[in-house]
């Protein structure tokens, strides 16, 4: 039985240092294969947050993946294919990307930046992990999608939903005085 081609996924974000590098070293260790992930800036920072890189670390992702790079690596002729493009920053999101080959689908997930969190150690950390548990529930959740739904029209909707989770404002209980 000839094994199915993985889906390839491109996680942007301005600097690719943080929120994105974390995103590909989760997707490519959870996906098992499924998937392929990358990750790329549109102003690489030009260096992996140290905080980014001991988290993708201790999932068992290999140090030498984690670089930061430009988007262009992806946009020019004889770049993988993508079938997903995913922004995880607000900047990138609102910024006019270059023309994917292969029409990937296209999505936002919005996560808070830990980089640009200022504070002791413990603060900064707090930051970094939880930016990582909001990566990997959003993970999870695209990992959870069924293959016919990943291939559909209605995939885009899907990640769409997807970038919400976590998003959702707290809701208050109501006063019964």
């Amino acid at each position: 039985m000839k094994t199915p081609k993985p889906y390839r996924v491109l996680f942007l974000c301005t600097g690719n240092s943080a929120r994105s590098i974390m995103a590909e070293a989760l997707l490519n260790v959870l996906g098992q294969g499924r998937f392929e992930a990358f990750s790329a800036g549109s102003h690489p920072a030009g260096r992996v947050q140290p905080l980014a890189a001991e988290l993708a670390t201790s999932l068992g992702y290999p140090a030498e993946r984690l670089r930061s790079k430009s988007w262009d690596e992806f946009a020019k002729e004889g770049a993988p294919a993508m079938n997903f493009v995913i922004t995880v920053c607000d900047n990138a999101a609102g910024e006019t990307c270059p023309v994917w080959f292969g029409s990937p689908v296209t999505a936002h997930w919005g996560v808070p930046d830990p980089a640009g969190v200022v504070g002791d150690e413990a603060t900064r950390r707090a930051a970094y992990r939880k930016a990582w548990l909001l990566l990997r529930k959003r993970i999870d959740l695209f990992l959870a999608l069924p293959a016919e739904r990943l291939a559909s029209l209605d995939s885009r909707r899907a990640l769409q939903e997807i970038g919400r989770v976590g998003s959702e404002p707290v809701q208050t209980p109501a006063r019964s005085d």
